[in-house]
């Protein structure tokens, strides 16, 4: 299966409510975890995605708007009619309801909340421009997006970012980038006191939650964003994302049938509070066999962009040697712990085993847990991405897997990142 990518933006005008205020200089703001259970995905996870950067001058990605008229009854009216030539014309002044989130808290309400800590970006470099979306994460103007989205400024282009409401476009500079796991930090120059994203607790998840997407899609006009609603659909997809010229595995994605499009890539997943339970990356596009896939997006959980923040502010950047164990893993939670009967706590789940890879050669199963990879524990999904990351195909790690109440240690060769 092949995948698009999205982007999201952000608002300008609207001031920052008291609750956003809080985040200090250089600290992200993390709203108390709330414990809900969690359930595994019950199908198979997804092998293949194309991501789909919003690129000007390339023709990657090709748009038709089209818009109808529906004709018909449009509801029925209250007041009194006036009459005109004979023709009565009835009218409501009442203003149209906003939906209604499990909340409590209207759609409209949220979108207000939450708009002025997203921004729309630009960025110009190697020949393309591109646009996306990101969230300040801080006063001091932080903003956290898809590396993706930032890619063609590494080694020498231009970012801006303009806040929803807003025409002016603000330099941005790129702080770190994280291609592995599809994650970037820039900041915006020259800005104090920021409104910044609440984050919430992805880990607390379950399938059939409410969320809410906002974002530049298609990155029709910087500063005015498009929202969306939907659910979570799935938890702890594995998709294989890439574009004409790269690919990544990303793991652990939270699935979404909120309508994510090209420009979303960056932008924020909320839940019914208007916390950020995730980061809008991919869409599923056409399978091999010209399937069009329909409303199945996915979203790297906040808590794999926060166990990212530390080294992302110190100004690394992850280099990718393409290495792959040949895995589809999920965070092991104590919700999955409890449901499932796990005699550990903490680890990596394996989701599923990919044939011909280095984890099938060496016996690995569904349902085993990886607890330690070499001399370092694993106490999420992440983990294994970190340390396979510094990793090269060839070489050979020692993985300590729980099955069932058996502790066992297996040897595997990591095998070369699959092509999208």
């Amino acid at each position: 299966m092949t995948f698009d990518t999205i982007d999201y933006e952000s608002p300008a005008s609207a001031q920052a409510p008291s609750d956003l205020a809080s985040p200090s200089e250089d600290q992200p703001y993390f709203a108390p975890p709330i414990l809900v259970p969690t359930s595994v995905a019950d199908e198979a996870p997804l092998s293949s995605q194309d991501r789909a950067k919003r690129t000007l001058w390339s023709s990657r990605i090709s748009l038709l708007l089209v818009a109808a008229l529906v004709g018909g009854l449009a509801g029925h009216y209250a007041s009194t009619g006036s009459s005109k030539g004979g023709v009565t014309i009835n009218s409501l002044s009442t203003s149209p309801g906003g939906a209604v989130l499990p909340s409590g808290l209207t759609i409209p309400a949220l979108v207000q909340k939450v708009e002025p800590s997203i921004v729309s970006i630009d960025v110009k470099g190697q020949g393309t421009e591109d646009q996306g979306t990101g969230m300040i994460i801080t006063s001091g103007g932080y903003v956290i997006t898809n590396n993706h989205v930032i890619a063609a400024a590494v080694g020498g282009g231009s970012i801006t970012v303009t806040r929803t409401g807003s025409t002016k476009a603000m330099r941005a500079t790129l702080i770190g980038t994280n291609p592995i796991d599809d994650v970037a930090l820039i900041r915006i120059n020259n800005v104090k006191s920021m409104p910044a994203v609440t984050f919430g607790n992805s880990n607390a998840l379950v399938v059939g939650d409410a969320v809410v997407a906002i974002g530049n899609a298609l990155g029709l006009a910087a500063g005015t964003p498009t929202v969306t609603q939907g659910i979570v659909s799935a938890l702890g997809r594995t998709v294989t994302a890439g574009s004409t010229s790269s690919s990544e595995t990303l793991n652990n994605m939270i699935q979404t049938d909120a309508a994510i499009n090209p420009g979303n890539s960056g932008g924020p997943l909320l839940d019914s509070h208007g916390a950020v339970i995730g980061m809008n990356t991919a869409v599923a596009g056409t399978l091999p066999d010209g399937t069009s896939a329909q409303n199945i997006g996915f979203a790297i959980p906040v808590a794999t962009i926060q166990s990212l923040l530390k080294q992302l502010m110190a100004g690394e950047s992850v280099v990718n040697h393409g290495a792959f164990i040949g895995v589809e893993i999920m965070s092991l939670t104590p919700a999955v712990q409890a449901q499932y009967g796990f005699t550990v706590s903490s680890g990596a789940v394996v989701m599923s085993v990919i044939s011909g890879t280095g984890a099938a050669t060496a016996g690995l199963r569904q349902g085993d847990i990886i607890v330690k990879i070499n001399a370092t524990t694993i106490g999420s999904a992440q983990d294994v991405s970190s340390v396979i990351s510094a990793l090269k195909p060839g070489d050979s790690v020692s993985l300590h897997i729980v099955r069932g109440s058996k502790h066992l240690t297996v040897q595997v060769t990591l095998g070369t990142q699959p092509a999208g």
